[in-house]
């Protein structure tokens, strides 16, 4: 498996409710927005895929990757014309979740804003559900 391609950060959501979606994972704007130019030059990938790996001092951290076919056992979620693919180990940690893209002085990257988590490390890394 190559490198991650970016950074991602989740956060535990507990003040703002969510809706309930049959999407597993959902995009905002701006999140789909960074994958069409993440993907803009690469035509031999077909989109993006999320997994879970145990890393972190909390237990679990999303991984991000581009992929060039489906695996079988992958979740496609299709929004705005962007492909994010759910690998079958990260499909329960992800349901309800809402993907962003945030910039900041210091740092850009994908912020999961996630219903399910139940604590996150100190950095927002890792997190345990």
């Amino acid at each position: 498996m190559s490198a991650s391609i970016a950074r991602a950060t989740v956060r535990a959501v507990s003040r703002r409710k969510i809706l309930p979606t049959r999407a597993a994972l959902t995009l905002t704007p701006s999140a789909v927005n960074k994958v069409k130019l993440l993907l803009q030059n690469k035509p031999e990938y077909i989109g993006l895929k999320v997994g879970v790996r145990t890393r972190g001092c909390n237990g679990l951290t999303y991984t991000l990757d581009y992929t060039k076919d489906k695996d079988k056992s992958d979740e496609e979620v299709l929004q705005d014309g962007v492909r994010v693919f759910i690998e079958k180990k990260a499909q329960l940690t992800l349901l309800g979740t809402e993907m962003d893209f945030v910039e900041t002085k210091l740092s850009s990257e994908f912020v999961f804003n996630n219903p399910n988590i139940k604590g996150t490390c100190g950095c927002g890394e890792s997190f345990n559900i």
